[in-house]
């Protein structure tokens, strides 16, 4: 019994960290999809064109969708603003991302597998889980329960 009582203790002291997890969190995938973004809009024909070479259907409409994901993705979740809504579509880019480039690879990263892709979709299914945390607009806004 004591052992389980201060197993309970230690963790509702970790509580207090749950936030700032989610802001350390949120900054680095937010800093993963920036170079990405900047590269497609530096360099749009190519990026179009290299998705038609995959055989992605409307590749100049998709590749403004997918830079337009990315960068708003980057604003949204270093703010901490619509961080629930902003993870769905950047998922869906990843599992784009997965299944054209990654997917042959293996999942290893340094063969440009699918293992940051996975990572970086499963922060985002957290966010959309848990939402921003405390130190976001989001809970500015909306309050606790965002």
């Amino acid at each position: 019994m004591y052992l389980k009582n201060i197993y309970l203790e230690f963790s509702r002291l970790s509580e207090y960290f749950k936030s700032l997890s989610l802001l350390i969190a949120r900054i680095l995938v937010a800093y993963g999809f920036y170079e990405p973004a900047m590269m497609k809009w530096q360099d749009m024909k190519s990026v179009a064109e290299w998705f038609g070479s995959m055989g992605i259907p409307f590749p100049t409409l998709n590749a403004y969708m997918a830079a337009s994901t990315e960068i708003t993705g980057v604003v949204l979740l270093t703010l901490g603003l619509f961080t629930r809504l902003i993870s769905m579509p950047l998922i869906i880019v990843m599992i784009v991302a997965i299944v054209t480039v990654h997917l042959g690879n293996g999942f290893s990263a340094g063969d440009n597998g699918f293992e940051i892709p996975l990572y970086y979709m499963s922060f985002l299914l957290i966010f959309f889980s848990h939402g921003a945390g405390r130190f976001s607009l989001d809970h500015i806004i909306f309050g606790e329960k965002n």
